[in-house]
This record gives structure tokens, C-alpha cells and sequence, in this order.
């Protein structure tokens, strides 16, 4: 099996986190001339080595003839390890014990868990109660679909004629352009073709008439225009945002999809934006615009609020909400996160009622009026009404019937609303790009609004406004200040997951669509956040060393370059995977450069900050210290040697977890003779294992080294391969009891691969939609798998190869987090079929009902229920990182490291979407089906945890938070240890040694979601002094049963001391700052301590050196 990826994560000596450790490889060859010019055929590798494996096999399989003598083995030499303190007879560990278990060194290591009782209470803790829970609405709703009249969705709006006489109605038309950064077009031909004249256009005709406003939200297309715009252009931008007539809302990088994307990306890509518009207009965002995300998540108005928006705007939510929320005017609440004890995170949202954001669905109900002033759709244009009535212009003649017939459609829509303030969105996909379409879109709005406005009988004042002149209009109208909850208006809190826009055409199938990308970005993500606080790390140690100099600070730019891809990525288009094939190709090479930069980043900082002497430290952009670990079978990772005898060589390890590890960590190298030492002399652990180049077939030249490391341990190691190969007669599942060492009670659990269609007429799937036919059915094939299984001391394995996937479930023999749950990676690859989509479910006797948690992005949980009384497909979510169930004695959570779409359809099951290829379009606008499918490895961790006898109490309804190891658990899947061999040099290497940067232990309960260097506000591709610190204070549920977890966890009730946190670094400013970085507080004393609550992500200004 070809596992190039460094699969397992490694801890280093000293407490250290994003340790940088080196270890030293000694490759022991038979003497034996090795020529590595004709390594080609397998049949130049020395004979010797291939007989003692094969030699090796021969016993092993005659030691383990039967199928069930090896899992029933596997079972016990890993699920339980004996604790025996049995002494193996020549001294040397690892060793098997009388009843055949693996001894190793450091079974009995002591670690302590030490979680205060206070930091416990936040998950059993009241909650604030908010007056909609979106949870009882999905009860509450039939979900059914009778026909509304024009709003064919809704209900017949009426109103009486004298309603404003009073309070005149208020309106505010927003002219928009939803530019996407890649979907049909990528990002580069969109802007050559329609957005650089949107922009140019801009410019000129809102300079034209004072009264003319608009608004623009994707950052990553502005910021290419400016480059390119002239000083007097920039200029007239800074005039027309001083004046009011423009204004940047949301000003993230893209408008982010909010169903995939996991929070570390989603932050960075709106710091990104907002670090731009800082630097280059000096202006902060006060209202969120989110048109066209399919489906809106909860982590997104705590970012909102936390970046110091006031107000935001979705429009993406099932049709059956919007009628409800309309009947019961709650268009407009506080949106509240479900966790929130008091009214802290309260943002106020607005939900748009009707279908779309286009014009015809934003004047009012009925889009056959509402379309007839869409001005650009006037005869003789490109477009037309397709509800067969023409715009006219607006002319002397006309005027009065024109404006009572708009006034009609502003009134019926205000009905649906609490003030008498309105909201009329006016633009489209790429709007806005000719002169004429600007000319016929002011021109005739502003008759209209004379007109209205010089006829007092109307009771209306309407006018062009942004999106903040609106929500201005509305706090005004309720006398309150700016974002505060209006009398009477409703708290909600919950999701808009999962999206319908019509009938049962549920938007679930793109919880999937494209998994190699949407894994990709998440590797890319990890790589990003290791590089970035490496970086942060190496230059604040330059200055401290006054080395700045001979560092290259100049690798900033790479920095940029990979913050901007990873955020174009986040594009609702993009991590989504509904874009045109040749747009998906051109995101996917934009994301690799990156990640070869960011590879370079990370070498070039723990290269400075191994070297045990930095006076010998040298930098040359052609000669690289380090390399990262080869994704390239024919070239082991530690090069193959020529010289016979003794060979030694070095490999540094960055674990980029805020906590200690202890865990397995791959390499390859090309012999079988390896020993391994720490860098103070002392001997690791090694199970040495064959790379597969098939099924049953060995390479004859590459071995997978896995070795162990933690902080005390003085043995030799003894090194074991057992492969035994087996085909099955029967369809193999694996299906077993899983059951801890620990734990009387077992849990069976079977996996299943099923297999869904899709619909034989009309509507099918495509990359939007799920529209399967009927329930899954099981996968099967002609041929038995084969199946493999490997056992050592480090850990087993059963590998199993289907026609369409491989599927590997690997067992570590490790105490900790990495022991604890089960690695379970599918390589899935189903390019030959057609309009199938593949499941993974699992099937166990846990009694969890119909309810079942999914996270959102990667930040907290949401509680779900799977509902009869909707269509399978609408019982779909996303699930970013996590998703479990649970009954009174048990929770099972399924880990994963690549955003997939998850279901509970029974009872003690979950079951995920693997990969979907789907032949046609879903007619939502792409033009395609999804047929670019990939090779795609999935990643899990299967983890089963004991709730405590104690927690008897029944389930909160609306939140839930995982434990402590689950956290973990996550943390080492997501970010796994990174092997950067040393490469030869001719002058010898210099000494080197690990690098720890802290001080002290991080609550275990502190997520450090980035280090962040800032730009320099001259030159936007290198830094300033200042280093952005970004934590997240997790929310743990104490009520699942700890078991040894491998490293020292304590947590402070959420203190920290910064100062006393990184070792030989003066820390000389702490300030904190809004979640962007665009509103600072007053510094703080650099020795205080900061004090963050459960789930709270805050933003710290910090100057190290």
C-alpha cells in the first residue's frame, strides 16, 4: 500500500509543543554493492534481503493460517495490551509476552489530567433562552409545498391603504453585482471579462450623482483591480466611501461557503480581506452580506460579531423557513449561538423572504412586476422577462401607473417585516458592467423615487442606499444604538442546513461534491497554520538574536501568496466543488504552488531554529537544509546509499499540536537494517513494514520505517514484519465488537459500503443536489477482496481491496490519543461508474434514536434529528470535522479530515457520502455534471468513548460539546507530524538540536488557531514587527470517561500568562484586538493574564523578539 503520507504524529522530548526534534537514522546495509542506477528492476536489489522477507512470510503464515485467528490475534495483542511488568529474555523491548501481547518501553508512562471542576460546569450550565430554536421549528414545520399564488412559495400578502399614513414607509434600494471568484469562469477571466468594468464603471457613474449608491463584497477581485487602477482612480474610490455612495460589506477575501469550510479558513480569509482594506482605504466593514452560500451555518454571525460587525444579511434558507419565518414576521432577529449563557454573541441578522437575490425576487412578491423594473432587461437587450412582460422606461406618460405598481410590491414586502423601514436589493450575477445598464438602472429608479417622494399621498421616501444606510435606518426608526436588539424582535439561535430553493431538490449532494479537493484543502490548511507560527516563531528568534538579516524574512510573500489561495478556496464555488471542470483544475494549481511554498516556509524556520549554534547558521535560496518527506514511491525519503557499512542520517520532526504527542511517525528509507536514535543518543521503538505496489505484491526496494517517540526510553530495537494475504470466498465487511481495554460492555459495530443512484426522470443529482432513487443498496462485487493483514508492535492492520476501494483499519499500540481510537482510511476510486455515489455507514447497537450531532466547521456542534417526514436526502449535513451518536452508555464519533456530507437514517447508525459521479447538470447553472473524479483517500478516526455512570441527566436539545480526547483526537488528524529529512551535506552537518518554544504547558482546553505575522503597512509582502496570536478556548463535555491520554492536560478556568508562554522571547506588547485585527483595545501589562470564556476565539496584537 503506497501510504507516502506521513500517517502518524510524534511527540518530543521536554513538554514541548510545535516541537522541532531531530532524530538520527542509521541504515545498517548487508556489504553489499548497491547501484542505484539500476534500481528499475527489482531483480538487482540484493538477493539476501528479499529471501529474509520472504523467509519472514513463510513463517508468519504458517503461524496464522485462519482468518479469524488474526483478527480474534490482532484483538488481543492491541486491544489488550497487558500491563505486565514481564521481562523479555534478552533485555530488548519491544518483545511478546507469554500470552503472545507486545511489551514496549513506556506502557506504564505516567501522565495526569488535572481539569478543574468550573471548566467543566460550561457544558451542563443554563443557557440563555432565545425565542426560536431552529430545532423546533424543523418540528414544528409539515415541510409541505401548496401552491402561494404569484409568491408561489408563500401566501397572498394584503394590506390597507391608509398603513403608513402616519409613518411614511422607508425604502432603501441597494444596487449590487454578486461577483463570483471562479465558478462558470475562473477567477482571471471573470475579472478580464466582466469585473474590471464593473469596477471601471463604478468609478465613473456614481461620481455622475451624489444620490447613487453601491455595495461590494469580494475582496480577492477588488484587490486585483486597485493593483491595476490608476492614483486617480484609487483616489475617487476613497472619495466615493468617504461620501457614503460606496461601501465594501462582509470585505472577506470571497463570500465564503459556510458549510465545508472549516473556522481556521473562514477566519483567515476575512482577515485577509480586512488586512487589505485597512491597509489600502483605512476602512471597517459594519454590515455581513452573504447572498448566495447554500445554506447558512451558526459559526459564522460569532465571527461577524467578533470582527465588530453590527448587522448581517443571508438569503440562501429552505423555502419552507422563509414562509414561516414571514407568516410570523421574524425575517429580522438576534441570532444567538446556542452556547451563549447570556446575549454576548447576539448579531442582528436579516433573511431575504422570497426565492432569489436577482431582481425579479427583490422588489416584492410577485416576479412578474418585480421584473418589469429590472431596467437592464428592457427590449433589444440580451435578457428578457421570462414571465413575458417587458420593462418599459420610464417616461412622463407612464410614470404614475409605474411608481403605484412598484409601491404596490414595496408595500406588500414591508408587510412581511416589523418596521416600516425596507430593504430592496437591485442587482445580479456580474451586474453592472456595461455604461448603458448603469444609465437604465439610476436613471429610471431615480424618476421612480422623484416621483414617489414629490407625491406625499404615497406616505413613502424612497432612495438609493448601501446595505448599512438600511440596517441605520432600521435602529433609527426603533430609537437604539447601532446592532442592538429592537424592541420585541425575536432571538433565534440554530442553522439554516440543510438548503432547498424549490419541491424536494435539497442542496446536500455538495457536502461532497469533489472530496480530493475538499481534502486537499484541508492538508493545505494544516501546512498554512504549521508555517505560519514556525515563521512567527524563526523571525521573533532572528530579532532576539539580531540575526534578522541572514534570515529570509522574504519568504513572507510565500506566506501571502498561500493566505490568498486558501482563501479564494473558500469561495462558495470552490471548497463546494460546483465549478466548471477547468475552474476546479485552476483552483487546485493555485493551491499546490501554495503548498510547495508554505513546504519551503516551514523549511527554511525550523531550519534556523534546529541549529544548536546559530552563528554557523547559513541561508541559500539553491541549497536547501531540509526536504520534505517524498510523496514519490521510487524515491525514498532517506536516499538510497552506495557506500556499504554504516550510514547515518537525520530527520526532523515538527508536530504542529499545541500538546505534547506520542505517536507513530512514518518514513521510508531502502533498507531493512535501520536503527533509530534520539538526538541524546537513546534508542526508538521501529516497526519496519513493506511497501505494497499492489494488493499482494511487496516493492522489493522500499520499507516503511514507523517509529515512536516520547520522552523517556533507552532501548534497542527489536524490528518484526508479519504480513499475512488472504482472499475472501464471502463479501468481507469488517464488522466487530469494538470494546476497550478497559470497559465490560462492547459495542458491535459493522460497516457497510452502500451504493446510491440517482432518480431515472427529470430531476437528478449533479454537483448541488442529492436526488437519490430510494434507499441505499448495498455495494458488491464478483470477485472476493483481498485482504491483508500486518501486526507489530507499533500497530496492525487489516487492509482490504475492493474493486472500488481500499480500505485500510489500523490499530496503534499506543498509550494516549493515538491508542485510543481507530484509524480507518478509505482510498476511494469509482472514475468507471455512472450516477453512483458511494456511502461508508456504520451500523452499531447504540440506542441513539433519531438523533444524531454534526459539527459546524470544525467550531462547535449541532445537535440533529432525522425526520420521516422529509425526503432522505433533506436528512443530509455537512460535517467538516466530526459527527456522533449516542445513547446513555456510550458515544461513537466518526473524526474525519476532509469535509463530507453525514446522515443518521436509523438508529445507532452514521453513515458519510464518500465521493458521488453524477453525468449530468442539476440545472442550477453550471452546465456540467461532476465527471473529474480523482483517486481519493479518506481519512477517519473511529473513536468510542464511555459516558460516566453519573451522567444520567437527559441531553440538552440544542447544544453539545465533545471531550477532551475527542478535541485531541481531531487536533492529530488534522495536523499531522511533518518529516523533513536533513539532506546530505558536503561540509558535514552541523549540530543540531530540538527546538521547544514553550515556556510553559497550554491549558489543554486552548486551541492556538494561528500565529499570524502582519504585514507591514508599507510593503504588503513583508512583515511587521507585530505577530497576531489567535486562541480558541474549547468547550469540553466531562461527562465521557478519560482515559490515559498520553501527555499533561490542566486547565485554568481560561487563564493564561502570554509573557511567561514562549521560551527565550521577550514578549514587549500584548493588546488585544477585534477577531481581524481592524479595532484595538488598550494594551494590556505584558506580565497580565488573559482570560478567555469556553468557545470564545479571541485576538492578541503581541511583539516578540
Amino acid at each position: 500500500m503506497r501510504r507516502m503520507k506521513l500517517r502518524k504524529q510524534v511527540t518530543v522530548c521536554g513538554g514541548a509543543i510545535f516541537c522541532v526534534a531531530v532524530f538520527s537514522l542509521y541504515l545498517m546495509l548487508d556489504r553489499v554493492q548497491h547501484d542505484p542506477a539500476r534500481r528499475q528492476s527489482s531483480g538487482n536489489f540484493p538477493r539476501s534481503q528479499i529471501s529474509v522477507l520472504q523467509n519472514r512470510i513463510e513463517q508468519l503464515e504458517q503461524l496464522l493460517e485462519e482468518n479469524h485467528q488474526i483478527i480474534s490475534h490482532i484483538k488481543d495483542s492491541v486491544m489488550e495490551l497487558t500491563d505486565t511488568g514481564a521481562v523479555s529474555p534478552s533485555g530488548h523491548l519491544p518483545f511478546r509476552s507469554a500470552n503472545g501481547s507486545w511489551v514496549l518501553p513506556f506502557d506504564g508512562r505516567p501522565t495526569f489530567l488535572a481539569v478543574k471542576p468550573q471548566d467543566c460546569q460550561f457544558a451542563v450550565g443554563n443557557r440563555g433562552q432565545a425565542d426560536v430554536q431552529m430545532l423546533d421549528v424543523y418540528s414544528l414545520l409539515k415541510f409541505d409545498n401548496p401552491d402561494g399564488g404569484v409568491w408561489k412559495q408563500g401566501f397572498d400578502i394584503t394590506y390597507e391603504p391608509d398603513e403608513w399614513d402616519n409613518e411614511p414607509l422607508q425604502v432603501f434600494v441597494v444596487p449590487h453585482s454578486h461577483n463570483d471568484p471562479g465558478w462558470v469562469k475562473t477567477f482571471d477571466k471573470y475579472f478580464t471579462d466582466q469585473t474590471q468594468h464593473i469596477l471601471n464603471n463604478m468609478v465613473v457613474k456614481l461620481a455622475e450623482d451624489p444620490r447613487r449608491k453601491f455595495i461590494w463584497s469580494e475582496i480577492s477581485f477588488f484587490s486585483k483591480w486597485w493593483e491595476t487602477a490608476d492614483i486617480h482612480k484609487q483616489e475617487a474610490v476613497r472619495k466615493l466611501i468617504l461620501g457614503g455612495q460606496l461601501e465594501i460589506v462582509t470585505g472577506g477575501w470571497v463570500m465564503t461557503d459556510e458549510a465545508n469550510v472549516h473556522y481556521f479558513a473562514m477566519i483567515d480569509q476575512l482577515i485577509e480581506g480586512h488586512q487589505w482594506l485597512e491597509r489600502n482605504l483605512g476602512i471597517t466593514p459594519r454590515s455581513g452580506w452573504a447572498v448566495d452560500p447554500f445554506g447558512h451555518s451558526a459559526t459564522m454571525p460569532y465571527l461577524l460579531k467578533r470582527a465588530n460587525l453590527t448587522s448581517m444579511l443571508i438569503q440562501r434558507v429552505h423555502y419552507s423557513i422563509k414562509k414561516h419565518f414571514a407568516s410570523t414576521r421574524s425575517l429580522e432577529f438576534m441570532w444567538r449561538q446556542a452556547w451563549d449563557t447570556g446575549a454576548n454573541t447576539d448579531i442582528f441578522c436579516h433573511m431575504m423572504p422570497f426565492y432569489s437575490y436577482d431582481v425579479p425576487h427583490t422588489c416584492g412578491p410577485d416576479p412578474k412586476i418585480c421584473c418589469q423594473f429590472d431596467f437592464k432587461r428592457l427590449p433589444g437587450g440580451r435578457i428578457n422577462c421570462p414571465w413575458k412582460v417587458p420593462p418599459k422606461t420610464v417616461v412622463e406618460a407612464n410614470i404614475a401607473e409605474r411608481a403605484h405598481l412598484l409601491l404596490d410590491q414595496y408595500r406588500k414586502k414591508s408587510k412581511l417585516y416589523r418596521s416600516k423601514v425596507l430593504l430592496v436589493p437591485l442587482g445580479d450575477d456580474f451586474r453592472y458592467d456595461k455604461a448603458l445598464e448603469w444609465d437604465q438602472q439610476y436613471i429610471n429608479y431615480q424618476k421612480l423615487f422623484d416621483y414617489m417622494n414629490t407625491h406625499p399621498e404615497m406616505h413613502v421616501q424612497a432612495q438609493f442606499g448601501t446595505l448599512t444606510d438600511y440596517f441605520n435606518a432600521v435602529y433609527k426608526a426603533h430609537s437604539i444604538p447601532q446592532g442592538s436588539r429592537p424592541p420585541e424582535y425575536p432571538v433565534l439561535s440554530g442553522d439554516f442546513f440543510a438548503y432547498a430553493d424549490r419541491e424536494d431538490h435539497y442542496w446536500t449532494g455538495y457536502f461532497t461534491s469533489r472530496p480530493f479537493y475538499k481534502s486537499l484543502d484541508r492538508v493545505i490548511e494544516s501546512h498554512l497554520r504549521g508555517a505560519e507560527i514556525l515563521y512567527s516563531l524563526a523571525v521573533a528568534n532572528a530579532r532576539h538574536a539580531g540575526m534578522e538579516g541572514r534570515y529570509p524574512v522574504s519568504d513572507y510573500a510565500l506566506l501571502v501568496d498561500a493566505r490568498r489561495s486558501v482563501g479564494l478556496f473558500q469561495h462558495h464555488d470552490a471548497i463546494t466543488g460546483t465549478a466548471k471542470e477547468n475552474v476546479v483544475i485552476d483552483y487546485g494549481t493555485r493551491l499546490l504552488r501554495s503548498l510547495i511554498g508554505l513546504k519551503r516556509v516551514i523549511i527554511n524556520a525550523a531550519h534556523f531554529l534546529v541549529m544548536k549554534n546559530k552563528e554557523f547558521y547559513r541561508f541559500y535560496q539553491t541549497e536547501p537544509f531540509l526536504e520534505t518527506v517524498s510523496e514519490n514511491v521510487d524515491r525514498p525519503s532517506v536516499p538510497a546509499l552506495e557506500k556499504p557499512g554504516l550510514k547515518t542520517m537525520y530527520v526532523v520532526l515538527f508536530n504542529p499540536v499545541e500538546q505534547e504527542r506520542l505517536c507513530a511517525v512514518t518514513v521510508l528509507v531502502n533498507t531493512v537494517r535501520v536503527r533509530i536514535l534520539t538526538e541524546d543518543g537513546q534508542t526508538v521503538p521501529v516497526q519496519l513494514s513493506a511497501q505494497w505496489s499492489s494488493a499482494s505484491q511487496m516493492s522489493a526496494e522500499v520499507f516503511e520505517v514507523k517509529k515512536r517517540v516520547f520522552n523517556k526510553l533507552s532501548q534497542h530495537v527489536g524490528s518484526t514484519l508479519h504480513t499475512a494475504l488472504y482472499h475472501y470466498a464471502q463479501t468481507f465487511y469488517i464488522s466487530s465488537h469494538i470494546k476497550r481495554k478497559d470497559d465490560p460492555r462492547e459495542v458491535k459495530v459493522q460497516m457497510q459500503f452502500m451504493v446510491y443512484g440517482t432518480r431515472p426522470s427529470k430531476d437528478k443529482s449533479g454537483a448541488y443536489l442529492f436526488l437519490p432513487d430510494g434507499k441505499a443498496k448495498p455495494y458488491n462485487q464478483k470477485e472476493p477482496p483481498v485482504v491483508r493483514v500486518v501486526e507489530g508492535p507499533l500497530f496492525s492492520e487489516v487492509v482490504a481491496h475492493y474493486q472500488h476501494f481500499q480500505q485500510t483499519i489500523r490499530i496503534h499500540n499506543v498509550p494516549g490519543v493515538d491508542g485510543l481510537s481507530v484509524e480507518i482510511t478509505t482510498m476511494v476510486d469509482i472514475r468507471d461508474q455512472t450516477n453512483k455515489e458511494l456511502a461508508m455507514r456504520l451500523v452499531t447497537d447504540i440506542q441513539s434514536g433519531d438523533v444524531f450531532y454534526t459539527d459546524l466547521n470544525g467550531f462547535q456542534m449541532q445537535p440533529r434529528r432525522h425526520y420521516l417526514k422529509l425526503p432522505l436526502q433533506a436528512n443530509f449535513y455537512p460535517m467538516p470535522s466530526q459527527a456522533y451518536i449516542q445513547d446513555s452508555h456510550h458515544r461513537l464519533t466518526l473524526h474525519t479530515a476532509q469535509s463530507l456530507g453525514v446522515s443518521s437514517l436509523e438508529s445507532g447508525q452514521l453513515e458519510v457520502i464518500m465521493d458521488r459521479r453524477l453525468m449530468q447538470d442539476d440545472n442550477r447553472g453550471l452546465g456540467q455534471g461532476l465527471k473529474d473524479n480523482k483517486k481519493t483517500a479518506n481519512r477517519f478516526r473511529l473513536l468510542l468513548e464511555r459516558r460516566s455512570t453519573g451522567n444520567k441527566m437527559t441531553d440538552s436539545g440544542t447544544t453539545s460539546f465533545p471531550s477532551i480526547l475527542s478535541h485531541m483526537t481531531d487536533a492529530v488528524l488534522n495536523h499531522e507530524v511533518l518529516a523533513l529529512p536533513v539532506l546530505p551535506k558536503r561540509r558535514g552537518i552541523p549540530p543540531l538540536q530540538t527546538f521547544a518554544p514553550l515556556k510553559s504547558l497550554l491549558p489543554c482546553d486552548f486551541h492556538l488557531l494561528n500565529m499570524r505575522s502582519i504585514q507591514s503597512q508599507q510593503d504588503p509582502h513583508s512583515p511587521s514587527p507585530y505577530t497576531a496570536l489567535i486562541l480558541h478556548r474549547l468547550g469540553l463535555d466531562c461527562g465521557l470517561e478519560v482515559q490515559n491520554l498520553g501527555f499533561n492536560c490542566t486547565t485554568t478556568q481560561g487563564q493564561l500568562n502570554v509573557s511567561g508562554l514562549f521560551k527565550n522571547l521577550d514578549l514587549q506588547l500584548l493588546q488585544p484586538m477585534s477577531l481581524t485585527l481592524m479595532h484595538s483595545s488598550t494594551p494590556l501589562a505584558n506580565d497580565s493574564t488573559i482570560s478567555l470564556d469556553p468557545m470564545e476565539i479571541s485576538a492578541f496584537k503581541l511583539k516578540l523578539r
